[in-house]
C-alpha cells in the first residue's frame, strides 16, 4: 500500500497491440517503462489535459491573488512570521521553533523590493499603510506558493496515469479550498510547506517511472530533486518528517522488491543491490540534509546583531553577537558581593521573608515550618544575597576573592541575617523533590554547616571559570543531596503570598533550572569593577551552534501546552468541526475566519473511509477464496488500488495520524498537508468506483534497453487507456462534486477574503457546526 507502483504509467506513448487481458493480475510500476514523449503518427495527443492544466493554473492564480491586499492590517500569525523578515533585514537575532528556510524567503522577498524591516508587526490590527510596509509583496509569496499547488496536485495526477476527471477532482478540490487558500494569502509559512510537499510527491513518482533505466541523467534529476523538495519541506517546519516518511516507506518497499531473487525482471547482484541503496540513501538523505544545514548557516551568517533571541542561548552562543547587552554588562564576582539571583526561565528572583513554611499542608504532609524561600516576580530588598565562602577568609583577605566555576558556596539571606539550606523534607507541591528554607547563622556554621554548602555550575564553564553576573548562567546544586534549585510558574497558596514554590530538583539536566545573577548591588557607583573592557566578538563553529539552536527549538516546540481559544484536537480536523478567527473589524463587519470548504473536506474524508472499507472487504473476501475486486474490476485492479491509491492513502495517515501523539498545541492549518493527500485519494477512488481498466502491459527486464526495446511501447495516456469505455458517469459524477465543492468555496467566500462584510442572518447562516463566528449577534 505504500508504494506507488500499481497505477505509475506514463502520460504519452503509442498503443500497445495487446488487448486489456494481457495484463497480469499483480501488474505492478514494475511493469511500467518511462517511454521517451513523441509525435509519431497515430499517438493520441493530450491537448485536454494540457488545456485542463492551463485553465487550473489560471485559476489557482485568480483565487489566490484575488483581493490580497485586503485588509491592509496585520493579521493572525502575520505578528510573528513578518516580525521575523524585519529581524533577518535588520540582522537582529531572534528565535523560532520553526527552521528559517521559509522565513528566509519572506527575508529574500522584502530585500528585493527594498524594505528595511522598520515596522515589527507587533500587535494584529496595526496598519500596514501607516507604516509603510511593502505587505502585498511578502503576501504575494505565500499565494504564488499557493497558487503553484494547485497545479502541481494536477501533475501528480496526471503523472501516475489517472484520467482526467480524476485529475480535475483532485486539484479542484484543492483550487476551491478555502482554507488552503487563506492561508496562502497571509504572511504564513503553510503555503511554502504544502507546496514542497507536492513537489516532492511529485518528484518522486516522476523519479519511480524511470526506475527501469536505473543511473542515467533523468534518473539521478529526479532522484536528487525528490530529495530538494524534500529538504525544502523539513526547513520548513518539523512536521516535514512525516513527508520523509511517506516517501521514505515507498522507497524501503522498493528496495525490498529489488532484494528479491526471483524477481520477473531478473535478480541484482549484491554489488548492484548496493548502488541502488546509496544512490538513494545520497539523493534522499545525505542531500536533503546538506541542504537543511545550509539553511541554518545562511540564518547564523544574517543574524549577527544581539536581539530578542538572546535569551534562549547560552552565553557562549550570545557572545558571538554584537552588542550583547548580557555581555557587555557581565561583571566578575568576589566573595561577600551582594548579588541578586534571577530564575532563566520564570524571570523571578530568589526571595525570602519571615513567614514560614506550614506545620501541614493541605494533602496531609508535614513541613519543617522554616523560613519561607520563594520566587518573586518583583525586585525588592528581600532578594538580596550575600555570597560567602565555606568557611570565613582570614582577616584582611576578604576583598577581591573571585567566586569561581565549581567552588561551593553559602548564601546569606541579608534581611533576616539567616543562610539558605535545603534537606530532606518534601517541597510544598513535589513530595519527591526537597524543601529550600534558611537557618540562622548559628546552625549554619554548627550541625547543620553541609546542608548549607551549593556548588556554583556555570553553564558550559570550564573547571576555575570565573563567575560573573548576566552572562554566568550556572545551577545551584546542594553538595550533600545533589539536587539543583528549581522553580515553577504554579502559585504557592495565600499563606505563600502566591509565590512560586523554590525546591530541589532531583532532575540535574534539568534545564529549567538555570538561573542567573542579575545585579550586584554592594557595588558601588564608580567602582573599577565596573568599568568595562572592549569586547570582541567570538566564534563558534558551525555545528555547535546548530546542535544548541536544536536543542532550544525541540524544547521550546514541546513547551507549547497552554491553552489556546482556537486550538482544535485532530478528530475534529477531518470533519472540520471548527475553524480560527484570524481578523476582525467592527466598523464594517468583516472578518477573516479560517476555515475548509466543509463541501470538499467532507467528501474527501468520506472518500477516506469508502478506501478502508474497500480494503478491508477486499482482505476479507480473499480470506475466504473470493478474488471479488478482480472478477468485478479486471485484472490489475488490486494492483492499482493497493499502490496508488494506498501510497496516497499512506500520505494523507503519516500526515494527519502522529498529530494525535503530540502534547502541544495544535490547530486547523496542521490538517492542510493531509487533506491535500486527501484530494488525490479522492481523485483515484472516482477512477476505481467508474471502472477505467488498468492499460495493458508487459514486464521488460530490469535495465536492459535492448529487452525494453523489443517489449514495444507500452504506455499510453489516460484518455487511450480509456478506449471505447464511456466517458459520461465519469465526468457526470466529476461535474456534481465540483458543482458543490464551488458552492461551498462561494458561500464561504466572505469569511475567506474578509469582505464584504456580513449581515446578523448571513453570519448565522455560515454557522454549520457552531461555528465560533463574530458579529453573529
Amino acid at each position: 500500500m505504500s508504494s506507488p507502483g500499481g497505477i505509475l504509467r506514463n502520460r504519452s506513448g503509442n498503443n500497445s497491440k495487446k488487448g486489456p487481458g494481457a495484463i497480469g493480475k499483480e501488474a505492478s510500476l514494475d511493469a511500467i517503462v518511462s517511454e521517451p514523449r513523441k509525435n509519431s503518427k497515430g499517438e493520441k495527443s493530450e491537448w485536454d489535459y494540457n488545456l485542463a492544466f492551463a485553465i487550473i493554473t489560471v485559476l489557482g492564480f485568480a483565487t489566490r491573488f484575488w483581493g490580497i491586499s485586503h485588509p491592509n492590517e496585520v493579521v493572525f500569525d502575520e505578528v510573528h512570521f513578518g516580525k521575523f523578515a524585519s529581524y533577518y533585514l535588520q540582522r537582529t537575532y531572534f528565535f523560532d521553533v520553526h527552521p528559517p528556510f521559509g522565513k528566509l524567503l519572506f527575508a529574500l522577498m522584502g530585500w528585493f523590493v527594498g524594505y528595511d524591516g522598520h515596522f515589527l508587526f507587533e500587535n494584529i490590527g496595526d496598519s500596514y499603510i501607516e507604516n509603510k510596509v511593502p505587505y502585498v509583496a511578502f503576501r504575494a509569496l505565500p499565494a504564488l506558493m499557493g497558487a503553484l499547488t494547485v497545479p502541481t496536485v494536477f501533475l501528480i495526477m496526471w503523472e501516475s496515469g489517472y484520467s482526467l476527471p480524476a485529475a480535475i477532482v483532485a486539484a479542484g478540490l484543492v483550487l476551491f479550498d478555502n482554507a488552503h487558500i487563506g492561508q496562502t494569502r497571509l504572511i504564513l509559512l503553510d503555503a511554502t510547506l504544502v507546496f514542497a510537499m507536492s513537489l516532492s510527491i511529485l518528484c518522486y513518482i516522476r523519479f519511480y517511472k524511470l526506475r527501469h533505466e536505473p543511473f542515467g541523467r533523468k534518473w539521478w534529476k529526479w532522484l536528487l530533486l525528490t530529495g530538494i523538495a524534500m529538504s525544502c519541506v523539513i526547513s520548513t517546519k518539523y512536521v516535514g518528517v512525516f513527508t520523509f516518511f511517506t516517501i521514505g516507506s515507498a522507497v524501503a518497499i522498493d528496495l525490498w522488491g529489488l532484494l528479491d531473487i526471483n524477481r520477473k525482471q531478473g535478480a541484482l547482484t549484491l554489488p548492484e543491490f548496493g548502488r541502488h541503496f546509496g544512490a538513494r540513501l545520497f539523493g534522499l538523505i545525505v542531500v536533503p540534509f546538506i541542504f537543511y544545514l545550509f539553511w541554518f548557516q545562511v540564518h547564523f551568517s544574517i543574524l549577527t546583531r544581539s536581539g530578542p533571541g538572546d535569551d534562549f542561548m547560552t552565553p557562549e552562543f550570545q557572545e558571538t553577537l554584537s552588542d550583547n547587552v548580557m555581555t557587555m554588562q557581565a561583571v566578575g564576582i568576589d566573595y561577600y558581593d551582594t548579588i541578586v539571583i534571577r530564575h532563566k526561565e520564570t524571570k523571578a528572583y530568589l526571595h525570602s521573608h519571615p513567614d514560614r513554611y506550614p506545620l501541614r499542608y493541605d494533602d496531609g504532609r508535614v513541613s519543617s515550618q522554616g523560613q519561607q524561600v520563594t520566587g518573586y516576580p518583583f525586585n525588592d530588598t528581600n532578594n538580596h544575597w550575600q555570597i560567602l565562602p565555606p568557611t570565613a577568609f582570614e582577616e584582611g583577605a576578604t576583598t577581591g576573592r573571585h567566586v569561581l566555576n565549581g567552588q561551593a558556596v553559602k548564601l546569606r539571606h541579608l534581611v533576616t541575617n539567616t543562610i539558605l539550606l535545603s534537606h530532606d523534607v518534601a517541597s510544598p507541591y513535589h513530595p519527591t523533590n526537597q524543601e529550600f528554607t534558611t537557618v540562622p547563622i548559628e546552625e549554619a556554621n554548627g550541625g547543620r554547616h553541609n546542608d548549607t554548602l551549593f556548588e556554583i555550575r556555570i553553564e558550559g564553564g570550564k573547571d576555575g571559570q570565573e563567575f560573573k553576573s548576566k552572562s554566568g548562567q550556572f545551577k545551584l546544586v546542594h553538595v550533600p543531596s545533589k539536587v539543583a534549585m528549581w522553580t515553577h510558574t504554579t502559585p504557592l497558596p495565600d499563606w505563600a503570598f502566591k509565590q512560586q514554590e523554590i525546591n530541589g530538583n532531583k532532575n540535574l539536566l534539568q534545564g529549567s533550572n538555570i538561573w542567573y545573577v542579575d545585579d550586584i548591588p554592594s557595588i558601588p557607583e564608580g567602582s573599577d569593577r565596573l568599568i568595562k573592557e572592549e569586547r570582541k566578538v567570538k566564534r563558534l563553529p558551525f555545528l555547535k551552534k546548530y546542535f544548541e539552536l536544536q536543542r532550544a527549538m525541540f524544547y521550546h516546540n514541546n513547551a507549547l501546552t497552554s491553552s489556546h481559544p482556537y486550538a482544535s484536537q485532530p478528530i475534529q480536523w477531518p470533519f472540520l468541526l471548527r475553524g480560527v478567527s484570524f481578523w476582525t473589524h467592527n466598523d464594517t463587519r468583516q472578518q477573516i475566519y479560517f476555515l475548509g470548504n466543509p463541501i470538499g473536506w467532507w467528501i474527501a474524508s468520506s472518500i477516506l473511509a469508502v478506501f478502508a472499507g474497500i480494503v478491508g472487504a477486499d482482505q476479507l473476501s480473499l480470506r475466504r477464496g473470493i478474488d471479488a475486486l478482480e472478477e468485478l474490476w479486471g485484472p490489475g485492479t488490486r494492483s492499482r488500488l493497493y499502490n496508488s491509491t494506498g501510497f496516497f492513502f499512506l500520505c494523507w495517515a503519516a500526515h494527519y495520524l502522529p498529530f494525535y501523539l503530540m502534547g502541544r498545541q495544535l490547530f486547523l492549518h496542521h490538517y492542510l498537508p493531509a487533506h491535500l493527500a486527501s484530494a488525490l485519494v479522492t481523485g483515484a477512488l472516482m477512477e476505481f468506483v467508474f471502472n477505467v481498466d488498468p492499460i495493458a502491459v508487459e514486464e521488460p527486464p530490469y535495465g536492459s534497453g535492448k529487452a525494453r526495446a523489443k517489449a514495444g511501447k507500452r504506455s499510453l495516456p489516460a484518455s487511450a487507456r480509456m478506449g471505447s469505455q464511456s466517458y459520461f458517469a465519469m465526468w457526470a459524477a466529476t461535474g456534481v462534486v465540483l458543482a458543490a465543492v464551488i458552492g461551498g468555496w462561494y458561500f464561504f467566500l466572505p469569511l475567506t477574503y474578509g469582505y464584504p462584510g456580513l449581515s446578523v442572518a448571513e453570519v448565522n447562516a455560515r454557522k454549520w457546526l457552531g461555528y465560533d463566528l463574530h458579529f453573529a449577534k
